[in-house]
């Protein structure tokens, strides 16, 4: 058998191998390496920070709520019900086998960024310096089993041991967001923390649910929205409400960015064929781009940031979608047309400087060919990080290079770390900020800036970035 070798604890990681550009890099990423996190959005449940919760066991905090890593050991044949994935009751002894078959599937995340902020929490948060495999999982899941006891691994001693300094949940335009309130009022909660608007259910006419929804988000606003006027006050009305209690942004992703706007006769009358279940197909998808536009819209009147992330084909095995419901890693991304599919709502609003509207890919050929070019044009336009499929170092580094020579620093996001791991955030920022403090290293040894201007650039991008963007 082969004896486990300790993970390695040099500090080179995805730094330059070209010694020269890999020592200018070493001095950038000091410069932020324990800089305070912001994160913009991400999907932690919000009752994760209510108390300092104790995870049951290693598999709850490591691998039943990622689809990042469920995904994977599904393409392995593994069943999602043997993971954890939404099972009402999974004993301590499947959580347990849960964490061994990782290990014995371990060899199949070689080369991805789940095996980089695995092993990354590992040694950074809980001190483990063992080599993760079969062989050792077994007694790795026995001893972070124990320190998950302890006070020191709860969920808000985690958020101060991480540094964050702002995290935003994502939430149902419906909530009446008392925990957010309650967390964001304790003194006691570390970070700064805010909701996030994201209304994709009420904008899909085409749901069976759709109605339902309609009627629920009218009952929390307080009005009838069953006709398509009181739908736009109650959607006016919410997104007021969050951004009282405290949201800076609201979140879309829908199949495309489309926002064709109907007539008012039209959009009435589609609205009530939605309302009675009455809609085809190709209206219902005419009507919610009309009320995409609608969102963009109100973000005019009300300030919050917009963020798209589009282009996908959600839950793409309807088996899974039935056994075990949504967000469990069956999703595919989808091409996706920018240029043509934000023209009316860039040219209609592109040119406010205080409407901020970012726009994230899992199609990377856009980033050269049309977000980098629009970003370089409008002052309404950011380009979002490298998001989902995309956020591991090669395309990291590949949107850096792709992106910045065409819009520059200053028309990016910041870094997004989309996670509903709490672990993997420190592990995912740091990844970014060695990726870009490599990335600016390479324009400080080339001569094409001096070290002064990449300090700057450096400390800014973790920072004075996205607290622009997302206006904190």
């Amino acid at each position: 058998m082969t004896q486990s070798k300790p993970l390695d604890s040099y500090d080179d990681r995805l730094l330059p191998a070209d010694p020269t550009t890999r020592s200018i890099a070493h001095d950038l990423y000091d410069l932020v390496r324990n800089a305070p996190i912001i994160s913009p959005h991400g999907h932690v449940p919000v009752e994760w920070f209510a108390e300092n919760r104790h995870f049951a066991n290693p598999t709850e905090l490591f691998i039943t709520p990622d689809h990042y890593v469920t995904r994977l050991l599904h393409a392995q044949g593994v069943p999602l019900s043997a993971l954890g994935v939404n099972q009402k009751h999974f004993t301590d002894e499947q959580a347990r086998e849960a964490f061994l078959l990782l290990g014995h599937y371990w060899p199949a995340y070689a080369g991805t960024p789940m095996r980089y902020w695995f092993e990354d929490s590992l040694r950074n948060v809980f001190g483990i310096t063992e080599a993760f495999g079969e062989e050792s999982a077994g007694r790795i899941y026995d001893q972070l089993n124990e320190m998950l006891a302890t006070d020191e691994y709860g969920t808000r001693s985690l958020v101060k041991r991480f540094n964050i300094g702002f995290i935003s949940t994502t939430d149902d335009p419906a909530d009446d967001l008392a925990v957010n309130d309650q967390v964001r009022a304790d003194q006691d909660f570390p970070a700064r923390l805010a909701p996030a608007f994201r209304p994709d259910r009420y904008l899909e006419p085409a749901r069976e649910d759709w109605p339902d929804l309609v009627r629920k988000l009218g009952d929390a606003a307080g009005v009838d929205a069953t006709s398509y006027a009181g739908y736009v006050e109650a959607m006016r009305r919410r997104r007021v409400f969050f951004k009282e209690h405290g949201a800076v942004l609201s979140d879309h992703s829908h199949m495309d960015v489309r926002s064709d706007r109907l007539s008012d006769y039209e959009a009435n009358r589609l609205f009530k064929q939605g309302m009675d279940r009455t809609i085809s197909a190709a209206d219902a998808t005419r009507l919610r781009r009309h009320l995409f536009s609608d969102q963009v819209r109100l973000a005019q009147e009300d300030g919050l940031v917009l963020t798209v992330h589009p282009a996908v084909h959600r839950s793409y095995d309807p088996q899974g979608l039935a056994d075990y419901g949504m967000d469990i890693g069956a999703d595919i991304p989808a091409k996706c047309d920018f240029a043509v599919d934000l023209k009316p709502i860039l040219n209609e609003y592109g040119n406010n400087p205080d409407f901020h509207f970012v726009a994230f890919t899992m199609d990377d050929t856009t980033f050269t060919r049309e977000l980098a070019p629009l970003a370089g044009y409008y002052p309404a336009m950011y380009v979002g990080a490298p998001w989902w499929f995309l956020d591991q170092p090669v395309q990291i580094t590949r949107y850096l290079g792709d992106v910045v020579p065409i819009c520059g620093f200053t028309k990016l996001s910041g870094f997004i770390d989309d996670t509903r791991a709490l672990c993997s955030i420190p592990a995912r920022h740091d990844m970014n900020r060695r990726l870009t403090s490599s990335y600016v290293a390479g324009l400080v040894a080339t001569h094409q800036i001096d070290f002064e201007t990449g300090a700057q650039i450096v400390k800014d991008s973790v920072d004075a970035q996205p607290k622009r963007v997302f206006k904190l």
